[in-house]
C-alpha cells in the first residue's frame, strides 16, 4: 500500500467517525448525509469502473466484466439518490443490505487470504462478521429507527477503526530479483 493510499484510508476512517457522530447527534440530518455520500459514492465509483473500461479494460480478457460492473455499480448510485424522498424504512433497508453484503464480502477475503496464507485474515474474518452481526441486529430492531441509527453508527465506527488500522498497518513487499 502506498503513502498516498495510506493517507487516503486514514482520512476516510475519520470521515466515517465525523459521519457516525454526526448521525447520532441530529438523526434527521446524519441519516441523509450518510445517504447522499453513499448516493455519490456509488456513483462515482460507477463512473470510474466505465471510463476505466472504455479507456483500457475492453482491450483485455475479461474486460466486459468491468463494464458490467460498472453500469451495476451506476445505477445502484441512482437508485441511491432517487430514495430521497422515500420512507427512512426503506433507506435503512437499503444500507442493511450495503452492509451485510459488505461483510460477506470480507469474510470469502479473509478466507481467500487464509488459504494464501496471508497475515490479515483474521482482521477480514472479523470485520466482515461484525458487518453482518450489525445488519442482523438492524433487521431485529427494523420498528424502531432511533436504535437503528445508533446501531449503524457503531457498526459504522467499527468499519472506520478497521479501515485505520489497515492502512497503518505495516505491508509486506515482494521483490524480485
Amino acid at each position: 500500500m502506498s503513502t498516498g493510499q495510506r493517507i487516503v484510508g486514514v482520512l476516510t476512517g475519520v470521515l466515517m467517525i465525523a459521519l457516525s457522530v454526526l448521525m447520532v447527534v441530529d438523526t434527521e440530518l446524519g441519516f441523509s448525509v450518510a445517504a447522499a455520500i453513499l448516493s455519490v459514492s456509488l456513483t462515482v465509483y460507477g463512473v470510474r469502473y466505465l471510463i476505466y473500461y472504455f479507456a483500457m479494460a475492453r482491450h483485455m480478457v475479461g474486460g466486459k466484466l468491468l463494464l458490467y460492473v460498472g453500469i451495476i455499480v451506476l445505477d445502484l448510485g441512482a437508485f441511491t439518490a432517487s430514495l430521497a424522498n422515500t420512507p427512512r424504512v426503506y433507506i435503512i433497508l437499503y444500507l442493511l443490505a450495503a452492509h451485510a453484503f459488505s461483510g460477506a464480502v470480507d469474510i470469502l477475503r479473509g478466507r481467500e487470504a487464509k488459504s494464501y496464507g496471508g497475515s490479515a485474515w483474521k482482521l477480514h474474518i472479523a470485520h466482515g462478521a461484525v458487518n453482518i452481526l450489525v445488519a442482523l441486529a438492524c433487521v431485529v430492531f427494523l420498528k424502531s429507527t432511533d436504535i437503528l441509527v445508533y446501531l449503524y453508527s457503531a457498526g459504522l465506527v467499527y468499519s472506520a477503526i478497521a479501515r485505520i488500522v489497515s492502512a497503518l498497518r505495516k505491508s509486506a513487499i515482494v521483490y524480485i530479483q
